[in-house]
């Protein structure tokens, strides 16, 4: 199975649609903003008391009156440094609550718009790499928005404020320090750009090794019986060996830029250092002023650092979210139409009329296929293995579109009414059924969500559950494994069937429904099915036709096409595919199943 690639997603829409859900939270994101934007202006005032506490050291020798300036001098460094400190305290205790929202939105979102998209695009995609993504797009979230808010703008504001004050004391000094800001950012940009498609590829090649890894360990039990343990390692160290070897060209990069960023600090340094050492010489600056310009400088490389170190969290997190935002973007292959009315259900008729259906042009599964099956009507399809007939259930549950015609319930296209409508009134048995990794009483309620406890014992019972279960320590609070591996498949294909009793839709499809059973429990199984069939329009696709004898009509398909139907005893008195298939199974392999 191969991922599919949508193209791919700029910076902006993900910004947009984070900016869009943190919105949501208009006043806690005003607070929010508000003080992280204030902190740093209040920071900047601090330093300036700094100069003045210097200058009056530095004016003559101690003295009351120099004692008392110097305590006012104290106190006010004190207060703009607590007021800053407050700003940045509140400022966290509001973001911590707008992340954490915001970020559950998003999972909650996410989650909702991946869930509706096709049967098809979950077939292409691995369900371990869609997990990943799921948890990637919301982290992402508390890097951007940490990365902006506490990086990006107090130091862009910080820097900036800095090199303003600097103007105003020395026009020279703040050029000097503003036009390095503005360079040393630039170049951080530019590199930033630059870096994107390295981090890019890594960020795929990190979602491939997820996908490989879950595929793996996923299929274990294959793996182990056909001794693939080695090729599977192979498998897995081949793709972790590209991720290696472009995690190590992004780190080469990375070690490069920091060096730069380590060289231009010294310059700034320097120059700023020699610059004022004229400046004092010529009597223009004061001691004050140094410690001044050392104090916003020293805070200025620590923030200016640091927002090299956030950019690559912050596009490494654009990366991550935009793996996500790509399927956000990506329109559901199958939707409701606007306008589209729940299916109400009247007799439960099921028509086919002139049905062309293909996954590609050049192999087309059903070409002009039309079938009417009445209310009530129990109908079986038959036919070799790539006939058509799961394609037509599958058709009837809406998980495909066709390409032309139409598929009608009581005279109303399915095309035209609610997805959720139309499966609500379908119960579907599957041949290989999947449980959830929870307890018994949950995965049988899924057929009705509001059904009481004794109501799902009910079904248990005729779907011969309940016997087996009641043998478990926990009984119905027993939790069945990942995909329901700590049932065998009898049990699984049993609670399946009593989830599809529970449900009692009008409408029931049953997919090779006794297909994991022994004989005995087969035996079993047809009586509950039998109850279950009753007043419901049938649709049965069966490989062993021993399970399909009592069907009001049997439909024969090859290549997508009825080729005969009728009964199963007007079907053994000709000659033809269905006599074959019977003679096959009678003569050889199940003549124990009939």
């Amino acid at each position: 199975m191969s991922e599919t690639r949508p193209k791919r997603i700029p910076v902006r829409a993900i910004l947009r649609v984070q900016a869009t859900q943190t919105l949501q939270h208009p006043w806690l994101a005003a607070i929010v903003f508000f003080t992280a934007a204030a902190a740093p202006m209040v920071e900047l005032i601090a330093p300036l008391y700094l100069r003045q506490f210097f200058n009056v050291l530095a004016s003559g020798t101690p003295s009351p009156q120099t004692g008392e300036a110097l305590v006012d001098i104290i106190g006010m460094f004190a207060l703009f440094s607590l007021l800053a400190w407050g700003l940045f305290r509140i400022m966290l205790f509001c973001l911590t609550r707008l992340e954490l929202q915001v970020m559950r939105e998003l999972v909650s979102t996410s989650f909702y718009y991946l869930i509706r998209h096709s049967y098809s695009f979950f077939n292409n995609n691995f369900a371990g790499s869609l997990t990943h993504k799921v948890n990637k797009f919301h982290r992402a979230y508390e890097v951007v928005i940490d990365t902006i808010l506490m990086t990006f703008m107090p130091t862009l504001l910080f820097v900036g404020g800095a090199a303003v004050i600097l103007f105003i004391h020395n026009q020279t000094l703040g050029l000097i320090l503003g036009g390095w800001a503005i360079g040393i950012v630039l170049f951080q940009l530019y590199v930033a750009k630059k870096r994107h498609p390295l981090r890019t590829e890594r960020a795929d090649q990190e979602t491939k090794l997820t996908g490989t890894l879950a595929d793996s360990i996923g299929n274990h039990l294959t793996s182990v019986l056909f001794s693939g343990s080695k090729h599977e390692h192979e498998r897995v160290d081949a793709v972790a060996r590209v991720w290696e070897k472009l995690t190590k060209r992004y780190w080469d990069v990375e070690e490069l830029v920091w060096g730069a960023l380590g060289l231009l600090m010294v310059a700034i340094n320097i120059a700023l250092l020699w610059v004022a050492m004229v400046f004092w010489l010529r009597g223009e600056l004061t001691i004050g002023d140094f410690v001044l310009i050392q104090s916003y400088l020293l805070s200025a490389f620590g923030r200016l650092i640091g927002m090299n170190r956030e950019l690559r969290k912050f596009f490494d997190a654009f990366a991550d979210a935009g793996e996500m935002v790509t399927i956000l973007k990506t329109p559901h292959e199958i939707a409701d139409v606007a306008g589209a009315r729940p299916l109400a259900i009247q007799n439960g008729t099921i028509d086919f009329k002139n049905v062309e259906f293909f996954f590609h042009k050049d192999a087309g599964l059903l070409n002009d296929f039309s079938l009417s099956i009445k209310g009530g009507e129990r109908v079986a399809l038959v036919g070799p293995s790539g006939a058509g007939k799961s394609t037509i259930t599958k058709l009837l549950l809406r998980l495909y579109e066709v390409n032309s015609g139409t598929i009608e319930i009581d005279g109303q296209n399915i095309a035209k009414v609610t997805q959720d409508s139309l499966r609500e009134a379908i119960g579907f048995v599957p041949q290989e059924p999947i449980l959830f990794h929870r307890t018994l009483m949950e995965n049988i309620r899924y057929g009705r969500r509001g059904a009481t406890d004794e109501e799902v014992i009910e079904a248990a019972k005729q779907a011969h559950c309940h016997e087996f279960i009641s043998t478990l320590p926990e009984g119905y609070n027993t939790y069945v494994g990942e995909r329901g591996v700590k049932l065998s498949g009898g049990e699984r294909q049993r609670v399946a069937i009593a989830r599809a009793i529970l449900k009692n839709a009008p409408i029931l499809i049953l997919d090779e429904a006794t297909s994991s059973l022994d004989s005995e429990s087969e035996a079993l199984i047809q009586d509950a099915l039998v109850t279950l069939m009753e007043g419901k329009t049938v649709l049965v696709i069966a490989h062993r036709l021993s399970t399909i004898m009592k069907m009001d009509r049997i439909l024969v398909l090859e290549n997508g096409k009825i080729v005969s139907e009728g009964t199963h005893s007007e079907l053994l008195a000709e000659t033809g595919l269905y006599k074959k298939l019977w003679s096959i199974q009678a003569g050889g392999f199940i003549q124990d199943e009939v």
